[in-house]
């Protein structure tokens, strides 16, 4: 979703129809273009044909990196042209909402309208009410009646609730995005309470989104939708290739040292995106990585939006090549295999027949258990991570279904992508204090499910091979610097980058909206504190490392020592002739 021409693998592309032939509008089609699309994916000439021709309302499921977010804008963009075309007189009026789980994604879709609208004027224009926080700038907009509104379900409420004249009771579509991830995070009750402020006796096309469907979704599917066209698209063969899985199994305080080790050899080479497990953790990776010289930068749920977006672009922009996400889920889904055979009951879409319905089996099945403080933990989830080359689980999901969501973020659009595991043993849990962290102790039987799931997938979840003995060399010096960190010293730095981040995000965002050149100056992935370390672990000398990773020391062959001998000695003869001249001249 940039200007550059958009990167799709040939398997997900649908070379049987073009856009053409869905006889969209032409300021459409030209903003198609620019954007690169020269064929529809699967997932959206089906979604096309099914919104736009047959006018349902679609449940699709299908691979991350496939094309869904295009697979409901484009019909929903077309539908809203052809109604102001053949109603030139009618008022303008809100005709679409789009609900996402998070702020990050509400940023990435409203952006993804207004490129598809760059040619269309006024016609049809795109608000994110997440991005809004002034209650008269935001009545003011509203007031125009944008055609589209993208939010969070919890801030479209509050929004409803205080502005009277926000009526959703004509809406025409409603997009509910990453729909597991609306469930997981506790957003059920906003959508009942949703359904209070809106006609659904009337048609509303219905679009739900999602890279992994469940029995969950049976009660919104319920609540929205009438008779919807189910689309499951399976994971490509291919696909499955592309994306190579590894784990090590390990002890909790050696991560530390098998991370150093990867980055600092260059293992791994691209950009990186590691997943940890709390907001601590994050920080003491940050430092412990900072004394090596490894520069990173954090993305979490306690840094303002602003900034969170800024760190966002710039990671897709190749300004940083390593991230530190903190998925702080830790929500054990005790029926998660079972909710996964589940999935098998949903009917399939191919690419060449359509199912129209879902059998209701297991209603009564029980939803897995929400976590009150899951309502910020999706920062990283359902967001556009690109080029991604390896995920590195440093602290492993605490569940299977998180753990698709965190490798997805690689091996997207047809390109190869790796995911890394640590996975922590069981009898190694707890020995060493100051590294534990109590979602490790579950690790082994997790990752247990884990691998049953990606079996099922056609994945393949390998050891990771290397020699532990050389790990050895480098073990003095990973102590050093695990010693430098400490509580405090997480502490202060994690209330420092929130400062630095407020600041930025507050009292000088007009400052930087007028001097963009400024802005490029802001590096998140700086030092944020001056820990006690050696300054000589930034480097590694030659000697630890392997003898195939050694500079070749270039030979300088015979040098003539003599001749600069002699010639030394007659500077030396000279010099001292000098100073007898000096005597004898001062003696007379």
């Amino acid at each position: 979703m940039s200007d550059n021409k958009v990167a799709v693998s040939k398997d997900y592309v649908d070379d049987s129809v073009t856009f053409d032939s869905f006889n969209l509008d032409p300021r459409l089609l030209q903003a198609i273009n620019k954007l690169g699309f020269e064929h529809p994916t699967l997932i959206q000439s089906q979604s096309l044909r099914l919104s736009l021709q047959e006018k349902k309302d679609i449940i699709a499921k299908a691979s991350t990196g496939s094309g869904k977010t295009a697979a409901y804008c484009i019909p929903i963009l077309q539908s809203i042209l052809v109604d102001n075309e053949s109603n030139s007189n009618s008022t303008n009026e809100i005709q679409s909402v789009v609900l996402v789980p998070t702020k990050e994604l509400a940023q990435q879709v409203s952006s993804f309208f207004k490129e598809l609208t760059m040619y269309c004027g006024k016609i049809s224009r795109s608000v994110n009410l997440n991005e809004i926080v002034n209650d008269q700038l935001l009545s003011s907009i509203l007031n125009e009646k944008p055609e589209i509104l993208v939010s969070t379900p919890s801030r479209l409420l509050s929004i409803i609730e205080a502005n009277s004249n926000v009526n959703l009771m004509n809406l025409k579509y409603l997009v509910i995005d990453e729909v597991d991830l609306m469930i997981s995070y506790g957003y059920d009750e906003d959508l009942d309470k949703l359904t209070h402020y809106l006609n659904l006796k009337q048609h509303m096309q219905v679009f739900m989104m999602s890279a992994t469907l469940n029995e969950d979704i049976n009660g919104l599917k319920e609540k929205f939708c009438n008779k919807p066209a189910i689309l499951k698209l399976q994971d490509l063969d291919n696909q499955n290739r592309r994306l190579l899985q590894y784990y090590i199994k390990t002890n909790e305080y050696d991560k530390f040292l098998l991370i150093y080790v990867i980055l600092k050899l260059n293992l791994i080479r691209g950009k990186i995106l590691v997943f940890v497990n709390n907001l601590d953790r994050g920080y003491k990776l940050k430092l412990f990585l900072q004394n090596f010289g490894i520069r990173s930068c954090i993305l979490n749920s306690e840094l303002p939006i602003n900034s969170r977006l800024h760190i966002l672009e710039e990671f897709n922009k190749n300004v940083y090549n390593l991230l530190i996400a903190t998925d702080e889920s830790n929500e054990y889904d005790e029926e998660d295999g079972e909710n996964e055979e589940n999935n098998d009951n949903i009917e399939e879409l191919d690419t060449e027949s359509t199912s129209e319905t879902v059998n209701n089996t297991k209603a009564n099945a029980k939803k897995s258990k929400k976590n009150s403080s899951n309502k910020e933990y999706g920062v990283t989830r359902g967001v556009d991570f690109k080029n991604v080359a390896c995920v590195i689980n440093f602290d492993l999901p605490t569940s299977s279904k998180a753990y698709i969501h965190r490798v997805g973020r690689t091996a997207r659009g047809g390109k190869n992508g790796m995911a890394l595991s640590f996975v922590v043993m069981k009898n190694e849990w707890g020995k060493h204090k100051p590294s534990s962290l109590p979602s490790a102790r579950k690790d082994e039987r997790v990752f247990a499910k884990i691998e049953r799931t990606q079996t099922k997938l056609g994945y393949e979840v390998s050891p990771y091979q290397f020699d532990n003995k050389q790990l050895d060399n480098f073990r003095y010096r990973m102590d050093d610097s695990f010693r430098s960190i400490t509580q405090t010293a997480v502490r202060e730095a994690r209330l420092k980058e929130i400062k630095m981040e407020l600041m930025t995000s507050e009292k000088l965002k007009r400052h930087f909206e007028e001097n963009p050149q400024d802005l490029a100056t802001l590096r998140h992935d700086k030092a944020l504190s001056k820990i006690r370390a050696d300054v000589n672990l930034k480097r590694v000398p030659d000697y630890l490392l392997p003898p195939g990773a050694r500079q070749d020391v270039t030979k300088t062959g015979f040098v003539p020592f003599s001749k600069n001998k002699k010639r030394s000695q007659g500077k030396r003869r000279t010099g001292v002739k000098k100073k007898v001249d000096v005597l004898k001249r001062h003696r007379k």
